[in-house]
């Protein structure tokens, strides 16, 4: 078996709520970002809207960029937005997608719904006759959870800092946004396994036609996301429908090579299917089962039950859920075995952070207590014949290191390091340049039972890449928060505008070449780096089959 299909095997035993490590969002010192008086209007191709201020710029929230996706409508393509008289308030969050508890983050965020598809607008002025760089984002969660209204990514500074527009979207997550019936339920259903993508093109399209309108520039879009979002911009990057809708693209801790191959998505379907009670001839019940339900489904495979149970045929790599290969809509896998045509003319951004893996542990304060015979014995169960091989190349590049902190970056280069590593390789090969980071600034947050903090974990980088390092977030609270946010928000306001980034006080950032691998490391004095921790890299590349 691929050591390189093996990303998940350590974090097998990791907690998934490693999120309750965060405290409730109440309890840190938040500055509000709901809009505030005067209020502004501005006409869309769908009715007027009014907007209002917040942290220097102006917001537009809950707008609709489609239609109604429940009953009949669901795992279908969203219909367009429909017209509206008047002017329509956009001075509050619109609903997230359905999704378990406590994984949204939004001030004053309404529950979710099924009929989540609204965006969020921030812009310096409107109506001004300026183009300005538009950078529209995809929230992280995986394929399951998450909103665009979370306040670490709140892009008002950004938008009045470096003069751009900032848009976040709410689409389909999970299984509404991502059930395949392709196979099941012919050509009325072809398109369900990426009804959650095709939300996103749609938000675009909208970003298109209407931008112009906020202040921005419908031809100058860049799409970007962490984690799940970044997962989500590397689909996009393969789909047909989005080409011509952006101009630039930056993946963030989210470089994953591939997606659901339709034969297991329709395996999953059918698992689904059995467990609803509705037979493969009778998808028009669907329509009738209570969002909640699927919800449900979803909740039980977070505890290794239900019809979500991995299905056969996936590689390690693989999702279970999310989109699919479908050969139309999602015609190939994104990055595997190279990078897509459609983004051959896409300048690229893409990196991970240097201790990701500590969030996925941070439950788990015995992982940060490891001696030598304990990482053995956890190596040995996730890469078996291997596991001699990769300690001690990591043990002779980095002789000082605990136990603890080579398992935490064993982990990290499973999970995220070594498919950013590699899809900067792929998409190398292009036209377009493809610059590559790596993100060591650490949180100062501690863990639990352990003598570590958090370090430049999972996520940490959020609230500093979008200038909101004083929103308190424990992701980005160290002493040189301010420093590093300013840095790492200019490189990539900086890039949306021009497809380079730079930002004062940092060094050039050259592009990534199978040559030098060139690497900037971003940190409270960022610096570039050739071909980082080579040696690892090497080893990891003569694991691959």
């Amino acid at each position: 078996m691929q050591v390189s299909r093996r990303k998940a095997l350590l974090a097998t035993t990791a907690a998934v709520s490693a999120s309750a490590l965060w405290r409730p969002l109440s309890a840190w010192a938040t500055p509000s970002t709901l809009t505030t008086p005067a209020y502004v209007e501005v006409a869309t191709a769908q009715g007027r809207v009014r907007g209002g201020h917040s942290r220097g710029a102006l917001a537009f929230k809950g707008i609709p960029y489609a239609g109604a996706v429940t009953g009949a409508a669901r795992f279908k393509e969203a219909p367009p937005p429909q017209h509206w008289s008047g002017v329509r308030d956009a001075l509050l969050l619109g609903p997230p997608s359905l999704q378990g508890p406590g994984t949204t983050y939004g001030e004053n965020e309404p529950a979710g719904s099924e009929n989540c598809l609204v965006l969020n607008v921030w812009t310096p002025a409107v109506n001004d006759g300026r183009r300005r760089p538009v950078m529209v984002y995809s929230h992280g969660g995986g394929y399951v959870s998450g909103s665009g209204g979370s306040r670490d990514e709140d892009g008002a500074r950004l938008a009045a800092t470096y003069d751009v527009v900032v848009v976040t979207t709410n689409h389909r997550l999970g299984l509404l946004g991502y059930l395949y019936l392709g196979e099941l339920g012919g050509e009325q259903y072809a398109s369900s396994g990426n009804a959650g993508m095709l939300d996103i093109v749609a938000a675009l399209r909208w970003v298109k036609t209407n931008i112009e309108a906020f202040g921005g520039d419908p031809e100058n879009v860049m799409i970007w996301g962490e984690s799940g979002g970044g997962f989500k911009v590397g689909t996009l990057l393969a789909m047909p429908a989005a080409q011509g809708l952006f101009n630039k693209a930056c993946i963030e801790s989210g470089a994953a090579l591939r997606r659901v191959p339709k034969e297991a998505a329709t395996e999953a379907a059918r698992r689904v299917l059995q467990a609803l009670d509705i037979g493969t001839h009778e998808l028009h019940k669907l329509a009738d089962v209570p969002g909640q339900r699927f919800i449900d489904l979803q909740l039980q495979a977070d505890r290794g039950a239900g019809p979500l149970a991995r299905p056969s045929g996936l590689k390690r790599t693989d999702p279970v859920l999310g989109p699919v290969v479908d050969g139309s809509v999602l015609p190939r896998q994104p990055f595997d075995p190279d990078a897509p045509p459609t983004a051959a003319s896409v300048p690229l951004i893409v990196g991970y952070n240097h201790d990701e893996a500590t969030f996925f542990f941070s439950g788990q304060p015995e992982i940060f207590h490891l001696d030598d015979a304990a990482l053995r014995s956890r190596a040995q169960q996730a890469l078996s014949a291997d596991a001699d091989r990769v300690l001690s190349t990591y043990k002779r590049s980095h002789p000082h290191a605990s136990a603890a902190e080579i398992f935490i970056a064993v982990a990290t280069a499973l999970q995220f390091g070594n498919d950013s590593i590699t899809l900067a390789e792929r998409k190398a090969a292009q036209p377009a340049p493809v610059y590559a980071y790596r993100y060591d600034y650490p949180s100062n947050t501690p863990i639990a039972g352990t003598d570590w903090t958090m370090r430049a974990c999972h996520s940490c980088e959020i609230a500093v890449m979008s200038y909101n390092y004083d929103m308190r977030s424990p992701r980005a609270n160290g002493p040189d928060a301010a420093e590093v946010s300013r840095k790492m928000s200019s490189l990539w306001a900086s890039f949306a505008r021009t497809g380079t980034p730079s930002a004062e006080g940092v060094p050039q950032w050259p592009r990534y070449e199978l040559e030098n691998r060139s690497t900037m490391i971003i940190d409270a004095q960022c610096r570039v780096t050739e071909d980082p921790d080579r040696r690892i890299r090497q080893m990891w590349e003569s694991l691959r089959l």
